[in-house]
């Protein structure tokens, strides 16, 4: 009898397996569907209404809320048509129902708050620098950054208004850099174009001006012959309380310094800044890390009347009124220190421009006042001048100051962008996200004091069931070549600093579909400018752990239950397939 020699090669495959639906989900089931194989539309909506808290996607589950969800699973999983008698859901048709973002969202994607307040009463989706495409000195100038903005709802949009070189024209680029330009026309046509394609709100232009008399008539007739009936602009010189969102629904907005405070224009393209910078991490610092170093102010973006005063400043021509005519929201810090520039006038309403450090200096010693000043008066906040790789700053400390426009470089990237996207996923995704009434209250002794220690207020607990997708939106081997991912989640909270705090599941080894289900417990003091932020990172042990998706959701938009939560790239654009099973509960 021969013998016979044999050679085996093991190559590791990589196998996705369908994870099973989480121990939670098996026993939500059987309990609705009062121990059955299947559940019915009435046993559905009982869940909806009872388990997940607020009554399913719309706000209270009806009954054909119930029955449209079958349908839409039945027909997703099984093509089944409506004919079918089939109207009820197995254990997976139940897991595949709770684990579709478009099915069972973890916030609703309506308008729901009061929009009928005075502008001033909302934090506003707020772009800087919204032409530039990448580094602010040396990138181009293009409409493309601003119609990408548009339609992720940024609502203000800033462009830098220079004169050409023959000094006939308008130029829109960043001032004494190397930026190429590019038309003023060319941008207001495309703010015309897509102002309106995520949102119905009023879109706001911030013009940072530094133009002659001339050109600003000329502005001022491009404005109008460029938006019509859309412009909206107050029959008084100065307004005394802002009109509301609703009121300006498909509205353009001008805000800039009045014309007198007009500057001689320095020449747009002065030498280059040396910028010795090295590049943040790729997804950014930890917003925590985010440190100030106190440098001299950027004046290209304040609003400082001593800089900005007008040598001649004689009759204005027709054209200059035109202009002037056209802002609605004058821009203007008066003339003094701080406490000058924070006070509230009765008869007007004005913007006010600080630098990042400019507000953490305000903050600190006069942070009441600051909030005060934020009820009636618009109050911006930019990056430094120093962020030349058009990396943010933390906009929490604006948002609990009261600052309605807290401008972002939003072609950058990192982990305050993320913020900055989840803060306004809130109130439908439209731009317009309503203040927290203690920021509001008026009364002397109730005026809110960010410095104050509060109590706690309400507890979120989160709970991180599984995740799913990366199989399907990254190569098999984006994260290790020889074997599956070793997933792990960061889950925590940005906020007020009392609140803030990350934490994180262990690792699943070996696995594209990973079951942590782990749970978290976080107090919150100001659960209303609270922000969830989720990422998932890949362990390496030789390196840098690899990022898997991240995303940020604001606090007081949960619904409770379990949902399922879509991840995003570190752009912020949204992956395909990549979601995360969680629930979501207030104790």
């Amino acid at each position: 009898m021969g013998s016979y020699r044999m050679c085996m090669c093991f190559t590791r495959k990589f196998r996705v397996t369908e994870a099973e639906p989480p121990r939670d989900v098996k026993e939500v089931f059987n309990k609705y569907a009062e121990g059955g194989t299947h559940m019915t539309a009435e046993q559905l909506q009982r869940f909806l209404l009872e388990f997940q808290a607020d009554g399913g996607v719309g706000g209270g589950a009806a009954a054909s809320d119930a029955e449209r969800i079958v349908e839409q699973v039945l027909q997703k999983r099984h093509h089944i048509a409506k004919l079918i008698s089939r109207r009820t859901l197995t254990l997976d048709d139940f897991h595949h129902y709770l684990f579709s973002p478009d099915l069972n969202p973890p916030i609703r994607d309506q308008v729901h708050q009061d929009m009928t307040a005075p502008l001033s009463h909302y934090y506003i989706y707020t772009g800087h620098n919204s032409y530039l495409t990448g580094n602010q000195l040396s990138s181009d100038c293009s409409d493309v950054p601003i119609i990408k903005a548009l339609k992720r709802g940024v609502r203000v949009v800033e462009l830098d208004i220079w004169p050409n070189s023959t000094k006939d024209n308008v130029h829109v680029l960043h001032g004494r850099t190397l930026t190429t330009p590019v038309e003023l026309i060319k941008c207001l046509k495309s703010i015309r174009e897509h102002a309106f394609s995520e949102s119905p709100y009023p879109v706001i232009i911030t013009l940072e001006d530094h133009l002659t008399p001339d050109l600003q008539a000329k502005v001022a007739q491009m404005l109008i012959e460029t938006f019509g009936e859309m412009l909206f602009y107050p029959e008084s010189d100065c307004l005394k309380e802002l009109p509301s969102p609703e009121e300006l629904k498909y509205r353009i907005i001008i805000s800039t310094k009045p014309p007198k405070e007009y500057r001689k224009a320095k020449t747009a393209n002065e030498k280059e800044h040396d910028s010795h910078k090295s590049e943040e991490d790729l997804w950014g610092k930890e917003p925590s890390e985010l440190t100030e170093e106190h440098e001299n102010d950027d004046t290209s973006d304040s609003d400082s009347s001593e800089d900005n005063s007008h040598s001649n400043r004689g009759s204005f021509s027709s054209g200059e009124h035109e202009y002037k005519r056209l802002i609605t929201i004058h821009a203007g810090k008066p003339k003094g220190g701080l406490k000058e520039a924070l006070k509230v006038e009765l008869d007007k309403v004005r913007r006010l421009s600080l630098s990042e450090q400019a507000l953490e200096k305000a903050a600190e010693s006069h942070g009441t006042d600051v909030v005060r000043f934020t009820q009636k008066n618009i109050l911006r906040v930019y990056p430094k001048g120093t962020r030349f790789n058009s990396s943010n700053y933390k906009p929490l400390i604006g948002w609990m100051h009261g600052a309605q426009m807290v401008a972002f470089n939003m072609q950058g990237y990192g982990r305050s962008l993320w913020l900055m996207h989840g803060m306004f996923r809130a109130n439908g995704g439209c731009g317009y996200v309503k203040k927290p009434d203690f920021i509001m209250n008026e009364s002397d002794n109730q005026i809110f004091d960010p410095k104050a220690k509060l109590p706690v207020k309400k507890t979120l607990k989160v709970k991180v069931y599984m995740g799913d997708g990366w199989h399907l939106d990254f190569k098999q081997t984006h994260f290790d070549l020889y074997s599956p991912p070793d997933f792990y989640t960061r889950v925590g909270i940005a906020g007020v600093p009392a609140d803030e705090i990350m934490k994180k599941t262990k690792k699943k080894e070996d696995d594209w579909t990973p079951v942590w289900e782990e749970e978290f417990t976080f107090p919150l003091r100001v659960p209303e400018l609270a922000l969830l932020r989720v990422e998932v990172h890949e362990y390496d042990m030789s390196e840098k752990d690899d990022f898997g998706g991240q995303t940020c959701l604001p606090v007081s938009e949960l619904r409770q239950g379990i949902c399922a939560v879509p991840l995003f790239d570190r752009k912020g654009t949204k992956y395909n397939s990549v979601r995360l099973l969680m629930q979501f509960e207030f104790i």
